[in-house]
């Protein structure tokens, strides 16, 4: 192969493009003589340049929109039947072509990308001779490899893109370490959904210990995966459940390689694990069903998989409690008034120093791995002689084994402080921590207290005969009430376990938080501490002992949303975990008080900057850009990704809340309703909502479904882009709402009219046009009249990640208000609609 050139037009020194068939082999080589820069062809919009096979192509492309002034192609490799553009490999994705002229041709041994004025763009940067004829070729599973024409379709390649993956793992590439070439294999993020050039995020094999896996944002690392354990990688449980969408995966450490690989067992299924570049990576399989990208996993879905999980080292994160920072048994916090954890600044020291001589280990069950850079690793002894081999070193600080498989085997130890640990229900692995003796016997003898009472207790019982009957039929109602307990949730509901939505009792445990612990932090309820109320009750700010910031939510005596609702949000957030929801730290009830403690947000909510002339202008478009889209994975992931079908019934700004890095956080779910997988919608006689949000169907006829969360964030995508209300809206043209005035100035070519001012940040080319009304129209789609009219989340997710043409839309419905109060939730009677049963 002497030269493959993107091509509109004919040029008269172009020979000739042929395919040669391999036997036994579905791949094909292209042919094409290498051609001088006048003789460089045009590159159509989108033109294929390569199509062999049958699941992927190799061609040009130009993304969908652009943050930079002028176009920019780059040669890529994308799927060829999939219908949504996804691509899977760029090539100069750091140095894009600036017009739509280029060669791509062979050159010695090397494949080079030329531009127009015959520059190199991007090269194989190989060296050495050639002996034969060199052919370029893609293969079935994507692989686009540079080969000997001699060599008989043997997996024998000069180069191979697989070799050097963008932000994209597909079945059969390797991940990680080339002992023999050193080549470390790293995914890389986009810069954005629109930018393939290298972004700040990626994921990467590191060697210093035991191999394992971290994410870096910059030069910072924020997740890890842990060491492999024989079965997964210990700070990826969920793995286990991978099989279950027919995926198997392996990881190899040997003299060649050290590399992770996955494959999928079902024929005709797509599946790609991704860096995205908000920071996570996501595995997906493609449903050609729904024709979308269904995501199975994604890291970092809570606090404790971040990294480091707790800043101080030597303690342990538990998701479960609360707080969830906590220092190892033989340690305390380094402050003596602190009673726990200050997550930045505290430290966890011990107690007592080890004396080389006469310490012991604490065993601690279902961990993540402490972060095994500067581990001793031996592999050839097992556990006992591990523990010995610490014990006899005065510098070890905790043991573990290589492997959980068969009993264990293998030793890890640890000679420095411990970091990024973390607490499972079901997962994890044993962790010995070398404690004092001192220590070690103290927390023993706490642990035996308790049942040292007891022994007292009862001899003291039976020392009077007369008070055994009453002691026995004492410890009898005891055990009954246990029993009775447990058929409720942790925070006191009394609930059967026919209302507990047919789940496990463990999926619905809550960290428990006493009612003076809230009333401390938050000053008595102090109402210099109201962040806001809404038809639940008041929201407070509070500060937890250990300096962590907290958000209240208190149900009021006079809510319309009582315990149902109060019961509705504690079990569903409870049961939900994804970047784009808010996170639930704990809960209290009684019989006087309902309390939600969250996750205390910064940036507040979202309203408070859309719709505010000075706080708007914080918010330019990149920014707003992203809370769309963070907002929308929210919702398809409440939609179709979650345990349980979910329809929030009540999203408008003002239950968006942003964190300190401006990230959307969808919250109150007092009003969402769950779904079977198989049901469609359902009929209430209770309108709940807000006005100005609501769909049609619903607010008339009480009628909810995915499609009214739909229009709901259609509103929500018009009000981020307009800075405009929909409810109370007046214009000079007398339009009544925000959706009328949207749709007639688009239908007269007039959008640019609609764009907030605010957000206008030139100076930083922060806004493009065509970007701004491609969202006004996917908002247009979503508030269409009817619901069947109306698209999918998953659809909305794509478009705002492709440039795909996007259907005209219907004329809006409106939603004529009937409350005085349009920006308060309201509950309606209506005695024309049916309830359904459900």
């Amino acid at each position: 192969m002497r030269g493959l050139v993107p091509n509109c037009h004919q040029s008269r020194n172009f020979f000739f493009l042929f395919v040669v068939s391999i036997m036994f082999r579905l791949a094909f080589s292209i042919y094409v003589n290498t051609l001088s820069p006048t003789e460089s062809l045009t590159i159509a919009s989108n033109r294929t340049i390569v199509s062999l096979g049958d699941d992927f192509e190799l061609g040009f492309f130009k993304p969908a929109a652009s943050l930079r002034e002028g176009d920019r192609w780059y040669l890529g490799i994308w799927y060829k039947t999939i219908p949504v553009r996804t691509y899977v490999w760029v090539a100069n994705r750091d140095n894009p072509l600036s017009s739509s002229a280029g060669t791509l041709k062979i050159s010695g041994i090397n494949l080079v990308l030329l531009n127009q004025s015959n520059i190199t763009v991007w090269s194989t940067n190989l060296t050495g001779a050639v002996r034969s004829q060199v052919v370029a070729e893609l293969l079935p599973n994507g692989n686009f490899v540079l080969r000997d024409s001699k060599s008989n379709g043997q997996d024998v390649f000069f180069w191979q893109s697989f070799d050097h993956p963008t932000d994209t793992l597909l079945p059969h590439m390797k991940l990680g370490l080339d002992r023999k070439t050193e080549n470390n294999r790293v995914l890389t993020s986009w810069k954005n959904s629109y930018d393939p050039s290298s972004g700040y995020l990626s994921y990467k094999l590191e060697m210093l210990g035991l191999p394992e896996f971290f994410m870096w944002r910059s030069k910072v690392p924020v997740f890890r995966s842990g060491p492999w354990d024989g079965i997964r990688f210990s700070g990826i449980p969920e793995m286990q459940i991978w099989k279950h969408i027919n995926i198997s995966y392996n990881f190899t450490e040997n003299t060649e390689e050290v590399a992770y690989t996955y494959r999928v067992t079902t024929p005709n299924v797509y599946a790609r694990l991704m860096m995205d570049f908000q920071g996570f990576l996501q595995l997906s399989t493609w449903n050609p069903a729904m024709s979308e990208w269904n995501m199975f996993w994604l890291s970092s879905t809570d606090e404790c998989d971040t990294y480091p999980s707790c800043n101080p080292t030597n303690s342990y994160c538990d998701a479960n409690k609360m707080p969830r920072c906590n220092c190892i048994k033989g340690f305390v916090p380094g402050n003596p008034q602190e009673r726990s954890l200050n997550n930045s600044f505290t430290e966890c020291l011990r107690k007592t120093q080890l004396s080389c001589s006469g310490d012991g280990f604490f065993l601690m069950r279902k961990m993540k791995l402490p972060a095994t850079t500067g581990a001793i690793v031996d592999k050839r002894i097992g556990v006992k002689e591990c523990e010995e081999k610490c014990i006899n070193n005065c510098n070890c600080t905790a043991f573990a084994n290589t492997n959980i498989q068969d009993g264990g085997s293998g030793c890890v130890i640890w000679t420095s402080e411990l970091t990024d640990i973390r607490s499972y229900a079901d997962a994890g692995q044993d962790l010995y921590v070398r404690v004092a003796a001192v220590d070690l016997v103290t927390e023993k003898a706490k642990n035996n207290s308790g049942k040292t009472r007891t022994i007292i207790g009862l001899s003291v019982g039976a020392i009077a005969l007369i008070f055994l009957s009453f002691t026995i039929f004492f410890i009898w109602r005891r055990h009954k009430k246990a029993r009775e307990i447990a058929q409720y949730t942790e925070c006191g509901q009394r609930v059967g376990r026919q209302n507990l939505l047919d789940t496990d009792e463990d999926d619905l445990k809550l960290p428990l938080m006493e009612y003076d612990v809230v009333a401390m932090a938050t000053d008595d309820f102090s109402i210099t501490n109201k962040l806001g109320e809404g038809g639940f009750g008041t929201v407070y700010k509070g500060r937890l002992i250990d300096g962590e910031e907290i958000a209240v939510k208190k149900l009021s005596d006079v809510s319309t949303q009582g315990t149902n609702e109060f019961r509705t949000e504690m079990i569903l957030i409870a049961k939900l975990q994804h970047i784009n929801l808010v996170r639930l730290l704990g809960c209290f009830a009684d019989a006087d008080d309902k309390i939600l403690v969250y996750e205390y947000l910064e940036n507040l909510s979202l309203d408070y900057y859309i719709f505010d002339e000075t706080k708007s202008s914080e918010l330019n478009w990149q920014t707003r850009f992203n809370i769309i889209n963070g907002i929308a994975r929210g919702l398809l992931y409440l939609h179709k990704d979650s345990r349980c079908k979910v329809i929030h019934r009540d999203l408008k700004t003002s239950n968006i809340l942003l964190d300190k890095y401006m990230i959307p956080k969808i919250s109150d779910f007092g009003l969402a309703r769950i779904f079977a997988r198989d049901e469609e919608e359902a009929t209430t006689r209770r309108i709940v909502g807000t006005y100005g949000y609501m769909a049609p169907e619903y607010a008339m006829d009480g009628v909810y479904s995915e499609k009214s969360d739909v229009f709901s964030f259609g509103v929500v995508i018009l009000e981020i882009v307009t800075g405009k209300k929909n409810r109370g809206f007046t214009s000079s043209d007398l339009d009544t709402n925000l959706l009328s005035y949207v749709w007639r100035n688009m239908e007269e070519g007039t959008g640019y009219k609609l764009l907030d001012p605010n957000m206008m940040d030139s100076s930083s080319q922060a806004f493009k046009l065509d970007e701004i009304l491609r969202c006004i129209t996917i908002g247009l789609t979503c508030v269409q009249e009817y619901a069947e009219d109306r698209p999918m989340m998953s659809w909305v997710v794509s478009m705002l990640g492709s440039n795909t043409d996007i259907p005209k839309p219907k004329p809006p419905g409106y939603c004529l208000a009937i409350s005085s109060d349009p920006w308060t939730s309201t509950t309606i009677e209506y005695t024309t609609t049916e309830v359904e049963p459900r």
